[in-house]
């Protein structure tokens, strides 16, 4: 059963879009203020999310952009607003449709419908998201080589990149000098081991808040580092 979000202020529109999604066979969960629904995008799995414009603590198209970044799945931008100044700009923050109220609830649906089935068409076609890794905060695209800390990106070299990713993807696990360098730089561990502990400076220096108390790659001294989540 496909999961949907309906994020908008006004209750008994909410409940309408609910009643005939649920009666046409969805899930559905409802949000009413703009922080609650973007956390809830964020932080939960929806096939599609329904998305008014106007919204408290935090409007729509700031939670479109943040949805965007993180995840492929449709989103419809429903609003008040007839201009299409606010059409274009949520259709090209990453928005798949923009509804203008008022309309019915089976034209809804009936769009509901279509962007579920052409994104499982896409998905079914082999099409695939990028692989991201996502910790507190961090995210790292694999796919792209791209990495944002809290939404903002940040540049990394080659083997920075790769060096973050490797203790990324293996959290929790103490890695010697020698390992690292051997895994990140395919040499015999008898080269310049100090090259790791000058990469693990400069990603530090762009992921972390305090670089004298490290809150993501910690030195356990005397064997190496450790990715810590």
């Amino acid at each position: 059963m496909n999961k949907i979000l309906i994020i908008e202020d006004e209750v008994a529109i909410a409940e309408l879009e609910k009643d005939y999604l649920e009666l046409s066979g969805f899930e559905v969960a409802m949000e009413n203020t703009g922080d609650g629904g973007e956390e809830r995008a964020l932080t939960e799995e929806f096939d599609l999310i329904i998305l008014d414009l106007m919204l408290p603590n935090v409007d729509g198209f700031e939670i479109c952009k943040k949805i965007r970044a993180n995840k492929n799945i449709p989103v419809i931008m429903v609003s008040a607003k007839k201009d299409d100044i606010d059409k274009i700009r949520g259709l090209g923050l990453g928005a798949d449709d923009y509804i203008t109220k008022p309309f019915s609830p089976s034209e809804l649906v009936a769009r509901v419908k279509a962007h579920l089935a052409r994104y499982e068409r896409l998905i079914g076609s082999g099409v695939k998201g990028n692989e991201v890794i996502e910790i507190r905060g961090i995210r790292i695209d694999k796919t792209a080589r791209r990495v944002y800390i809290n939404e903002v990106e940040k540049t990394f070299t080659t083997k920075e990149f790769d060096l973050l990713t490797f203790l990324a993807e293996n959290p929790n696990r103490v890695y010697t000098k020698e390992e690292l360098f051997q895994e990140i730089w395919d040499m015999e561990s008898v080269g310049d081991i100090a090259t790791v502990t000058v990469h693990i400076k400069k990603i530090r220096e762009k992921i972390e808040f305090n670089t004298s108390k490290p809150q993501y790659i910690e030195t356990i001294w005397g064997v190496g580092y450790r990715f810590k989540v």
